[in-house]
């Protein structure tokens, strides 16, 4: 029997395991932040309690905290415990390491109290109606200035925030406020809960003066817009939004991951970020005009990809930001129909167009440790671009029967671009590794120079298409052909693999006009012209 239950224990702790970095010695399976603010200084007191199984055995564990540094930012511990017991722990610049001997499968608490100044992650400044507030903005490893925790995509976990702060804030946290009490001194207690499992990179508190809304409900999910005051009815008009953005990812993606909707005006340094259940926008995104539309759409996608569905390591942080650029692509295509669609597309073409020419990179960059700098047109507008043409590729039932897949199968989890192929692989029955490998994980993008000639005594049109990258890449090129008075003939659609692809395409009257790509199918630059 004693056999039966240390196999069932090998194999919870390898389940728990997969999702971790590899080479983590530890899990976390839930947080307890307690912080307390105040008005008289950027201090901050904290407390964290964290519940970690581990994956093996081991003499110490380490979390990720900012030390105090010259300037006076960062944070100092002052105690750490486990079962009542005060445990031996030094600080480096970025990182606490305790002496704590552990056996793969044991399960502990850690409680670390701390207090200090944020040197980053937690923004404390006067709003720009000179109001102060506390907000988050841990994305994408900047957690550990004021949070102790394992400050990495792969290892998520629920969480609870309880803030203590003076009672003239509102609080809004990721999950649901399940307590609020007004403490001495005009001080308050307020709590939220979040039972889904969260990467660091989305957790957040915002404690600021607001004023809230409730926008409606969306297949039971309360929607809320909290916003400055002085904002209240241009930011209650914008934020409403949501609600008519919300059933388009439930209906074609999945159930929503939370059991709320908050979107918040704040201070992150981001146009918006995309917390769970709780998205910050920048204060200036409330306008009253809602233009603001696209960016609450691709905010929204991304508590689907991203927050649900979490990658694995951040060089794969295209399944997040690809997917909420081709996502909100989607929802105008659905509202605003294809005309729309197709110039947001050339708009991302032009983008990805010109970063190629800064810099050749692959999608998929593991040599990127400045994490910040992964917010570029590979992460956002070519990942997007692949997902296009791979719906190009398998059709539109496929495409999206793939995309919920994909996600039901990786909800509250992590995923690399390994497991969407082979999501996709399942449903279309098709070997998608070179696909995946030429637009992915091998730089840069088709450029071609196509030449056309009329051939009369043959009633043909003779078209070359020469790739001038180093690497060819394979794709199906869709051409259009036109007459006199620039009258369209056909569409014709070719297959190019080789550094030259040349072939004969027969007609019964006279083609005065080629062209490429008329639908807007392809990532690719280049020139049509006749030889």
């Amino acid at each position: 029997m004693k056999k039966v239950v240390f196999l069932v224990l090998v194999l919870a702790v390898i389940n728990h395991a997969l999702a971790q970095k590899p080479g983590a010695a530890i899990d976390v399976q839930h947080y307890t932040f307690a912080v307390t603010l105040n008005d008289n200084n950027n201090n901050i007191q904290g407390k964290a309690t964290i519940e970690v199984l581990f994956l093996k055995n081991v003499s110490s564990l380490t979390f990720e905290l900012v030390s105090k540094r010259a300037d006076g930012k960062g944070m100092t511990v002052q105690k750490i415990a486990a079962n009542n017991q005060i445990l031996p722990f030094h600080q480096s610049a970025d990182s606490i390491h305790i002496d704590l001997p552990a056996k793969a499968g044991d399960k502990k608490t850690i409680e670390i109290s701390y207090e200090g100044i944020p040197a980053d992650g937690l923004i404390i400044a006067n709003n720009k109606y000179k109001h102060r507030g506390f907000f988050a903005d841990n994305w994408p490893n900047r957690a550990r200035n004021w949070l102790p925790c394992v400050d990495h995509p792969a290892d998520k976990a629920p969480v609870d925030f309880l803030v203590t702060a003076p009672d003239h804030y509102q609080v809004v946290a990721n999950g649901i406020q399940v307590e609020e009490t007004s403490l001495e001194n005009n001080l308050k207690l307020t709590h939220y809960k979040e039972t889904a499992p969260l990467p660091m990179k989305i957790m957040v508190i915002g404690v600021a003066d607001f004023a809230v809304q409730y926008a409606g409900d969306v297949q039971c999910i309360p929607v809320y817009s909290w916003v400055y005051p002085e904002n209240k009815e241009k930011g209650f008009y914008d934020y409403a939004q949501a609600t008519e953005i919300l059933p388009f990812f439930i209906k074609n993606v999945g159930p929503y991951g939370y059991k709320k909707l908050a979107n918040v005006q704040s201070k992150t340094m981001f146009g918006g970020l995309e917390n769970a259940g709780a998205i910050f926008y920048s204060e200036n995104s409330v306008t009253g005009t809602r233009k603001s539309e696209s960016l609450l759409t691709h905010e929204i996608a991304h508590q689907w990809f991203g927050d649900m569905a979490t990658e694995t390591e951040w060089a794969h942080i295209w399944l997040s930001e690809g997917f909420a650029t081709y996502m909100t692509i989607l929802y105008f295509e659905n509202k605003y129909g294809s005309d729309t669609a197709r110039h947001m597309l050339l708009e991302d073409r032009s983008q990805v167009i010109s970063y190629t020419k800064r810099t050749q990179k692959p999608v998929v960059d593991s040599s990127v440790k400045d994490y910040m700098a992964l917010l570029n047109p590979n992460s956002y507008q070519k990942g997007g671009w692949v997902l296009h043409m791979l719906r190009g590729q398998l059709g539109d039932s496929l495409f999206w029967k793939g995309i919920r897949s994909y996600y039901a199968k990786f909800s509250g989890k992590n995923a690399s671009t390994d497991d969407l192929r082979k999501a996709m692989e399942a449903v279309s029955g098709r070997d998608l590794q070179p696909f995946f490998r030429q637009w992915l994980f091998t730089p840069g993008h088709p450029v071609l120079d196509i030449t056309w000639q009329y051939d009369k005594p043959k009633k043909a049109v003779l078209v070359t298409v020469n790739q001038k990258q180093d690497t060819p890449f394979q794709f199906p090129l869709e051409l259009s052909f036109y007459g006199q008075s620039g009258k369209f003939f056909f569409n014709k659609t070719i297959l190019v693999k080789d550094k030259q692809t040349s072939l004969s395409i027969p007609v019964t009257t006279p083609v005065e006009q080629v062209s490429a790509d008329p639908s807007v199918k392809l990532l690719y630059e280049g020139t049509v012209k006749p030889s």
